[in-house]
């Protein structure tokens, strides 16, 4: 057995002991307690992630990243509940947008993760002059292609729709809906990139002000566009288009401006606003398998997408209100996953992996632990919450199956999830890229076809597929993890 197996392993078996010794608000780490330290978390704190307790720095780190994924939880939520007063072809139109939206979805987490490992390595080595220089490379990275996938998308809109199989009526309902969200899709690009570069650097309260400022936005501007309250016009599912839109561009220009001002660990100044080649080579080099590893996962969404479409418009509704359901409940369990990313990227900075793999396996116990709860949640009040999105019972069908037999994998998916974020936080995109090919592609997919069209499961095979995927995820990435490679990997 190798060193960093031992360690791994040693990490491992030693986790609970940690968690315990270092964990937030307790006397042995710093005497403060929860309270003191909720509040430094979520006002922000200028900490030092590379030194003292793991489970406080996880704590300060992970409370801001889960609520921001909170408050897009809501977002999702909000939305459809509003869209389903439409009728099914208004949230199917929403289901199948969002399936395209992936796409930009993918392409911006790609070079989020790539630009968050390297501004959480540069902090983590106390250079916060190369990370400002990443940070902008960044970010015109994000405006050169997010401006190139918007303009497609809002040319080509109706195209796409029938291209993922919508039928006229969707077509019809939503095509506008479609151009407007795709064509304001740069600010979502731009959202991702400067989040994830904020995370990186630490500074986590900043990107959840950016995130409560463009989701409340959007979340009380959507029913008044939708339903023309006021002095507002009726819009329908094209206002949840113009909501979103709004709210995202708000928040992309508050996090800039927070970035210019220059009050966290990260500040941007004059002379970072030029064009650094070598930073944007090996962002873009790191960004290709960040982007590749995503867009297997995403393609994968969309083959299932195409699946269930080709079950009806009901299939397709009660699959996008079961699937908002899963995203309210797994996106916080990302905010873990993130602050793993970022205490190992800071780690391997400060030249000490063994803190950087107690971190992770400390952080995926903490993630199990909550989605455990959430998939009992989900599980038991999956009937009362479906139908507070539809009232038409063979959509609720649907909805109450896929989303039951989903969460069932919550607990495997949230192990799963903490470990490839860490190897992205290490700066290695190449091991998450394999694992989500071998699993999403050469497992998760064939199945759910397999399944769907040639047995007596139909479209209960595709939400099956995805909980036996959630499974082989926590499998596969544990066994390469304790391989240890990450620990030495160049940023």
């Amino acid at each position: 057995m190798t060193s960093s197996t031992e360690s791994s392993a040693e990490g491992l078996k030693d986790a609970s002991a940690v968690a315990t010794c270092e964990a937030p608000g307790t006397p042995t780490s710093h005497g403060y307690g929860w309270w003191a330290d909720l509040v430094a978390a979520i006002r922000g704190t200028r900490h030092d992630y590379t030194n003292g307790p793991i489970g406080r720095a996880i704590f300060l780190l992970a409370v801001p990243m889960v609520l921001e994924m909170v408050m897009e939880s809501l977002f999702a939520v909000s939305d459809v509940y509003f869209v389903s007063r439409l009728g099914a072809a208004a949230v199917a139109t929403v289901g199948l947008t969002e399936s395209l939206m992936i796409i930009v979805y993918t392409i911006a987490m790609g070079l989020a993760i790539s630009a968050a490992a390297v501004v959480s390595r540069r902090i983590g080595e106390h250079d916060p002059e190369s990370a400002a220089s990443a940070a902008v490379q960044a970010i015109i990275l994000g405006v050169v292609v997010a401006g190139a996938i918007s303009l497609f998308g809002a040319v080509f809109a109706p195209n796409l729709l029938a291209l993922m199989g919508a039928g006229e009526d969707v077509i019809a309902t939503g095509a506008t809906f479609t151009r407007v969200l795709l064509g304001g899709s740069f600010t979502a690009f731009l959202l991702f990139v400067i989040n994830s570069v904020l995370r990186g650097a630490g500074d986590a309260a900043v990107a959840l002000r950016v995130l409560i400022l463009a989701n409340t936005i959007n979340i009380v501007l959507g029913p008044l566009l939708i339903f023309g309250v006021g002095p507002f016009p009726e819009l329908g599912v094209t206002g949840a288009a113009v909501a979103t839109t709004i709210g995202r561009g708000v928040g992309v220009a508050f996090a800039l401006s927070r970035l210019m001002r220059g009050t966290g660990r990260l500040a941007v100044r004059v002379r970072h606003l030029r064009i650094d080649w070598g930073t944007i080579r090996r962002l873009v080099s790191m960004s290709g398998n960040g982007t590749f590893q995503v867009l297997v996962g995403s393609l994968n969404w969309i083959v299932l997408v195409r699946l269930m479409a080709s079950f009806g418009s009901v299939a397709m509704a009660g699959y996008t209100i079961a699937i908002r359901l899963v995203i309210f409940g797994l996106l916080p369990a990302w905010g873990l996953s993130n602050a793993a990313a970022t205490m190992v990227g800071q780690s391997l900075g400060a030249k000490n992996p063994d803190r950087a793999e107690k971190s992770v396996w400390i952080a995926a116990r903490y993630n199990v632990a909550f989605l455990g709860v959430m998939a009992l949640v989900l599980i038991v009040g999956a009937p009362p919450l479906i139908g507070q999105f539809t009232s038409d019972p063979a959509v609720a069908e649907v909805a109450v199956f896929g989303l039951r037999v989903i969460a069932l994998g919550f607990p495997a998916f949230a192990f799963g999830m903490v470990l490839t974020q860490s190897f992205n936080g290490a700066g290695d995109t190449r091991t998450p890229t394999l694992i989500n090919i071998a699993v999403f592609w050469l497992f998760e997919t064939p199945l759910a076809w397999a399944m769907s069209k040639h047995s007596p499961m139909g479209w209960h095979a595709i939400f099956v597929s995805v909980l036996l995927a959630y499974t082989g995820l926590a499998v596969v990435s544990a066994v390469l993890f304790r391989r240890g490679r990450w620990r030495t990997r160049a940023v």
